[in-house]
């Protein structure tokens, strides 16, 4: 029986070239691109990318917007969480950092 890729797995169309560093990182990318994701209108784990950050749910057929590689991004989670009032604005990072930014000026 032939040999199948270990460790190499999606990767292995670039055999030896562009180097090791990147193709692990296209590797640990495309795993998350590829692979199901969970739907937020049925909670199922049905959700695959259709293009650039367009993802359609194969259950219940609803097409949203999100990341290009992941259907929400860092940052959207965060919103998600500031509206529905889990976090305050005071509460997030960036506000923290301008609060240091100010003070060191003086």
């Amino acid at each position: 029986m032939a040999r199948r890729t270990k460790k190499v797995g999606l990767t292995g169309r670039f055999q030896s070239r562009y180097g090791l560093y990147i193709r692990k990182r296209v590797k640990n990318i495309e795993e998350i691109e590829k692979a199901y994701h969970v739907c937020p209108n049925c909670g199922q784990k049905k959700v695959k990318r259709i293009s650039t950050a367009i993802w359609q749910c194969r259950k219940c057929g609803t097409k949203f917007a999100g990341g290009a590689y992941v259907p929400r991004t860092d940052m959207g989670r965060i919103i998600d969480r500031v509206l529905r009032g889990e976090i305050s604005i005071e509460e997030t990072p960036e506000k923290n950092l301008e609060e240091e930014g100010e003070g060191e000026e003086t």
